[in-house]
């Protein structure tokens, strides 16, 4: 898989967190522009998965097996949107938090699969 794609989509992930948490330490809730990085890291999530499925039909395996790869893939690409529609319904700064949170996830969720394809 791409070195460079998952290192960006983790670091994104990450920073998203931060924004996030920040916004969350100063009791606000999430506003358009948080969206609007959420919806950025989801379209690095979403490139990660097309690769990631171009290279499983081009022949390639990776390490730890395919079935958990693309489980992986799926969750990476799933957590920041679950996390984004939970935080509409909770219009506080646990909204925010939960945001943040589901940005961790992405992060962890990224290490993993790089682990998974044989980095």
């Amino acid at each position: 898989m791409l070195d460079a794609l998952t290192l960006v989509t983790g670091v994104a992930a990450l920073l998203l967190a931060a924004w996030c948490g920040f916004a969350a330490y100063r009791d606000e809730a999430t506003k358009d522009w948080h969206f609007i990085g959420m919806a950025v890291v989801t379209l690095l999530a979403l490139v990660q998965l097309v690769v990631g499925i171009v290279q499983l039909a081009r022949g390639e395996d990776p390490e730890q097996g395919t079935t958990i790869f693309v489980a992986y893939l799926l969750g990476a690409f799933a957590c920041v949107p679950a996390a984004g529609f939970m935080s509409l319904a909770e219009r506080t700064k646990w909204g925010s938090l939960t945001v943040a949170s589901g940005a961790v996830v992405l992060a962890v969720l990224e290490v993993r699969l790089y682990d998974i394809w044989g980095g």
